[in-house]
């Protein structure tokens, strides 16, 4: 079995249910927006991986602390700018944060990997 280290990337929308309850289409489509033109490119642009997308929220796997790390500030600050102009209760916020984990996988057979 080979095992890794690996930075894991946890973010979530703040308020999820607030703003589905206020404008259920528009908070999908600004959801929809938000993965598609920032947060997925900087987690692609930081080395990262998604393994997990939810409704509101991701797990990505980074090969470095340093690399989860200044992708979610990166996030963080694009993120801040987006919602400048946005009433405060309709503004999209991301709680982000990371751990350490280690992964093991177990070495795929030449039929598996077919």
């Amino acid at each position: 079995m080979k095992r890794r280290l690996a930075a894991i990337l946890a973010a979530d929308v703040v308020g999820y249910s607030r703003l589905m309850g206020h404008d259920e289409m528009g908070t999908l489509t600004t959801l929809r927006a938000l993965r598609a033109e920032l947060v997925d490119p900087k987690i692609a642009e930081h080395m990262g991986r998604i393994f997990k997308a939810t409704g509101d929220g991701v797990l990505a796997e980074f090969p470095s602390v340093v690399n989860a790390v200044a992708c979610a500030v990166d996030i963080q600050r694009r993120l801040e700018a987006r919602n400048a102009d946005m009433p405060e209760d309709r503004a999209i916020r991301l709680r982000i944060g990371s751990t350490w984990a280690m992964s093991s996988s177990k070495a795929r057979t030449s039929s598996e990997t077919e």
